[in-house]
């Protein structure tokens, strides 16, 4: 099949199924795996050149809601009548649905779902081993100004849970609150996690957090417990949080999680 992805998180869905040889074009956005770095590209994923994609005769292309504004590009497909699937997943679950349902349309249900089920075993893994764990409590910042965090319909509360933290804003049950620098201090995490949505980890700039009125005082920065993550890794909808999943759990408890539990493998075949 020659296939099309208009965004990060489902190159990384077609990556995981063993999928990027039939991958014939990607959004800018799209960096993960090093195999797709000469693949053609169609433009940022609020922008894609539909003309060059309707070009390349695609037998599916896989596009997405993940961002508010992508639905241009699904109202293009549907006027030139372009084979498509549109995916918004919000949850673990969710995003396990769609590896399955990729598979199926791409026809490689069977080879495929071994790895759908190394997902759900993995998921499942880590839950078990979470449990009876004293729990850290986590603030997720997703954007600085206006302050963006994962509410409780949220993959990132389900990571925080299987790595034997909490998401302190999962009590919110939307996917994304915004919130702001006081309630942020009424709820004094134990840990703050900056993966600021589209921001490379050098880019983030803690020292900000330090200009916010009494934030010196979060039990957090007493602590040292403020964390620079890789955006990529907790902000996409794609297999790929399962090893940010790693990094955190090794971070939070590294007794019971160790960094080395052979989950890099998974990842870095492709």
């Amino acid at each position: 099949m020659r296939l099309i992805s208009l965004c990060p998180s489902n190159t990384e869905k077609l990556a995981y199924l063993g999928l990027t040889d039939s991958l014939v074009a990607v959004d800018d956005y799209s960096d993960w795996p090093d195999s797709i770095g000469n693949l053609p590209r169609l433009g940022p994923d609020l922008n894609i050149d539909m003309d060059r994609v309707e070009a390349l005769k695609p037998d599916l292309v896989v596009a997405s809601l993940s961002v508010p504004g992508m639905e241009r590009n699904v109202a293009a497909l549907v006027e030139r009548n372009i084979p498509h699937v549109v995916y918004n997943p919000h949850s673990l679950e969710e995003i396990g649905q769609c590896l399955h349902d990729l598979a199926k349309r791409t026809g490689t249900s069977t080879e495929a779902m071994k790895v759908v089920d190394t997902y759900y075993a993995l998921l499942n893994d880590y839950k078990e081993r979470a449990q009876g764990l004293t729990r850290k409590r986590l603030y997720w910042e997703w954007w600085p100004k206006p302050v963006f965090t994962p509410g409780g319909t949220n993959w990132l509360t389900e990571i925080s849970a299987l790595a034997g933290g909490e998401n302190v804003y999962a009590d919110e049950m939307i996917p994304s609150v915004k919130t702001d620098w006081d309630e942020v201090l009424t709820r004094d995490p134990d840990h703050i996690c900056l993966a600021w949505v589209g921001i490379a980890s050098d880019k983030v700039k803690p020292e900000l957090l330090l200009k916010r009125p009494n934030w010196s005082e979060l039990r957090a920065m007493k602590e040292g417990n403020l964390h620079i993550l890789e955006e990529p890794l907790y902000c996409r909808p794609s297999p790929r949080l399962l090893l940010g999943l790693k990094k955190l759990a090794a971070l939070l408890h590294p007794t019971v999680f160790p960094a080395d539990d052979g989950l890099d493998p998974l990842f870095d075949h492709q």
